[in-house]
Parts: C-alpha cells; structure tokens; sequence
C-alpha cells in the first residue's frame, strides 16, 4: 500500500470518528422534526407553558391527556413533570403515531417524516434538542384587559387566530367569539378573557356540534360558532 492511500484512509478514519462524536454530542435523530416544529407545536397547544393544568383534562406544554401521557410512560400528571420530561415524552409518542394526536399538528401543516410512527424508543439525549432542556417551566403569565376588537360583520367568519384558548386566557379573538355567541343568548360583555362563562359557551358549542367536548377553543369549534349548529 502506497504512502497516499494510507493517507488517504486515515483521512476517511478522522471524518467519520469526528462525524460519531458530533451525532452523540447533539442526541437528535436527523429524522425527527426541527426544534421549531416542536415549539410552533407548543405554542398552539399551550402557548409554550410547560405547568398549565387548566381543568379540561389535557396537561402541559403538549396538552397531553393522562392516557396518552401513560402510553409512553410518563408518571403522575404531564404539567408537574419537568420540561425535559415533557420533550421526551412528547418526541416518544411522536415515534409512536406521528404528529396524529395533536390537532395544532394538522392545524400547523406539520409534516410526519421517516421517524414518525417507525415505534423506536428515544433516549433522552435525542429529544433534548426540543427546547425544554430540563429548565424551569416558564411562570403562567397574568390576564391582562385587551384591547376592544371589532366583531365580524353579521355572518362572517373571522379568519382562525392559530392559537387554540383555554381557561385563563386572555386575548382579542377571544372577545370577538364571545361577541359571536351573543347572537345565541349568553349575554358576554366582550372581556376578551377566557373563564367560567366561556367555558360553558364552548363546552355548549362542541356538544351541539358532535366536537370533542375538552373546553378548548380550537379550529372545530371556532368555526362551529359561525358555521355550525346552534348550542342549546
């Protein structure tokens, strides 16, 4: 063998061992989604609060409910779990059935790619590219009064915010489905923020109209208030 080719050989060597030790420093997987896929995803679901327990059932940073949340082995409820948890969790049932059990998934356009429902179980430095990174859960941040908004002309349909609304929330969409849904005899003042009243509103909304009856403000429901049945 000639001095280049073992020169040449060694060379190869060193860019894959550099190669390996850049794959275990970085943990991510090239086939799972993009850090900010994962925090658009949040953001919708959540608005990126990893502690939010609203009451409607469905926990953290990913809403997951308690079943799910079990199906890939996470302990106790999701939103008392740590960050890094919640990212390993969330990357684990991403593995296990795609972006299919979140609806800001479809919502967001979020593709499934080659690792998606291929049921590898991650490790946890594989998910700890997510965003949450084992920090401490961002404080809830306080309703604040909005703005008035404009309703929408008699029967148009506002465009859909991009965010799905739980309880605490407050923001300008939220007062224009309030102002809506007077037209069915709730008798909102138009706050803009998101508690009791609305929450029966809502839960009204999705019974009368066959939705999955969880008190969030989604897509379904949002479009429901302009297009489908009338709540009882």
């Amino acid at each position: 063998m000639t001095n280049r080719v073992r020169t040449a050989g060694r060379a190869l060597l060193l860019v894959v061992a550099v190669l390996s030790m850049e794959l275990a420093v970085t943990g991510a997987a090239s086939a799972d989604p993009t850090s900010s896929s994962w925090a658009k995803l949040r953001m919708c679901e959540s608005s990126g609060r990893y502690s939010i327990n609203t009451g409607n059932g469905y926990y953290g940073a990913y809403q997951f409910d308690l079943p799910t949340w079990r199906s890939v082995g996470g302990q106790g409820r999701p939103d008392q779990a740590n960050p890094r948890e919640q990212d390993y969790r969330a990357l684990y049932l991403y593995r296990m059935r795609g972006w299919q059990p979140w609806e800001c998934g479809g919502m967001l356009g979020l593709s499934n790619d080659r690792d998606a429902r291929s049921k590898r179980v991650p490790s946890y430095d594989e998910s700890a590219y997510m965003g949450g990174g084992g920090l401490p859960a961002p404080p809830a941040p306080k309703p604040r009064p909005t703005p008035p908004a404009p309703p929408a002309p008699p029967g148009a349909m506002p465009d859909w915010p991009g965010l799905v609304y739980a309880y605490g929330d407050c923001a300008p969409a939220l007062r224009t489905f309030q102002l809506r849904m007077n037209a069915y005899g709730y008798g909102f003042q138009g706050t803009g923020c998101y508690y009791d009243k609305t929450r029966t509103a809502v839960l009204d909304l999705q019974r009368a109209n066959g939705i999955n009856d969880s008190g969030r403000l989604g897509p379904k429901t949002w479009t429901a208030a302009w297009q489908g049945k009338a709540p009882r």
